[in-house]
């Protein structure tokens, strides 16, 4: 395995990541957006989902491909942002084809960043013009840390942000992943250590290795245990392959990666946590073994979101208004 030649989830062949942010807002919106439709699926583990279009994604449904994903904060508000991406990609003449109309499909995930110091007095609801902006500002080459989806993001105990990552496959297979990191848990010790330090690949995230034996990864300090209602929460990701994976085998792929999200969050997956993981598929590599290949993108999506969570975490900056510190605020 070796990352690629971005460390980002657009090294993915003809996948575009594009961001849109609104500072006084504290909160944007992020839009994967492929060439052509891909394959996706979901994968859905935390106890306070916030979603758009994503039972469309079930494999027995009779939609095969979609044309993008959105990432947004604000909440219920955030999946409006959607609307603006359902409108680019029809101005675009882009979309699903029945007759003479033209549906784009878009499947979102939201997290909730309505309480994180930013400017929620709204008149009329901002998103859908965020989403349209990251959808014009779709490239191969985009920012992390306090940006798009990942703008107002907090974690337990820092700022949050937008991270990802990508690992080549022996086989040849490319997989990245995209993450918006706003969980009520932690993702480093008091300390700094991330919990993802035994996947960071060439100190992408601090080098600082795993935390030294006796220097626990989890004390009640490290995360809020009482008041998650004065912040919010919800990590939500994307995987991505270049492989050719129907529906079922995307929705393998995207229930192995939740492993990602565990491995660098503690704790992942609660009750007021809407964790979930997209996955998409562009079908530009053949499957080689029809179970060793699946199974090491699999493994490789996991391994890709735990790096991009600590990567959101670690890329993540100052601003005005921040009701917590920076990774690098407190211990770069």
């Amino acid at each position: 395995m070796k990352i690629g030649a971005r460390n980002l989830i657009t090294d993915v062949k003809g996948l575009y990541v594009g961001n849109a942010s609104d500072e006084g807002l504290k909160s944007g919106s992020t839009v994967l957006v492929g060439d052509k439709p891909f394959t996706a699926a979901v994968s859905v583990m935390g106890g306070a989902p916030g979603t758009r279009e994503t039972d469309m994604l079930a494999p027995d449904k009779m939609v095969s491909e979609i044309d993008a994903i959105v990432l947004s904060g604000g909440s219920a508000y955030g999946l409006d942002a959607a609307s603006g991406v359902m409108d680019a990609l029809r101005n675009q003449g882009r979309g699903f084809q029945v007759a003479d109309a033209i549906i784009p499909l878009v499947s979102s995930a939201i997290l909730f960043d309505l309480l994180n110091g930013g400017q929620k007095d709204w008149q009329e609801n901002p998103y859908r013009a965020l989403g349209m902006q990251a959808f014009d500002n779709a490239s191969e080459n985009f920012d992390l840390g306090s940006a798009g989806a990942g703008t107002g993001a907090l974690t337990g105990t820092l700022k949050g942000g937008l991270g990802s990552a990508s690992i080549v496959l022996d086989s040849g297979h490319t997989v990245g992943a995209l993450v918006a990191t706003n969980p009520f848990g932690a993702v480093a010790n008091e300390n700094g250590h991330f919990l993802a330090a035994p996947w960071e690949v060439d100190g992408e995230y601090g080098a600082l290795g795993p935390a030294p034996m006796g220097d626990p990864l989890a004390k009640p300090v490290s995360f809020k245990m009482q008041g998650f209602s004065e912040k919010g929460n919800t990590t939500i990701a994307i995987v991505a392959t270049d492989a050719v994976l129907d529906k079922a085998q995307a929705t393998r792929m995207a229930t192995v990666a939740q492993d990602g999200m565990a491995r660098a969050i503690l704790p992942s997956h609660t009750p007021v946590d809407g964790d979930l993981v997209f996955a998409a598929a562009t079908g530009e590599v053949p499957i080689g073994d029809a179970v060793v290949d699946p199974m090491m993108i699999g493994h490789a999506a996991a391994l890709c979101l735990s790096r991009a969570i600590a990567r959101s975490v670690y890329e993540a900056t100052p601003a005005a208004g921040d009701i917590l510190p920076t990774w690098r605020q407190k211990h770069g």
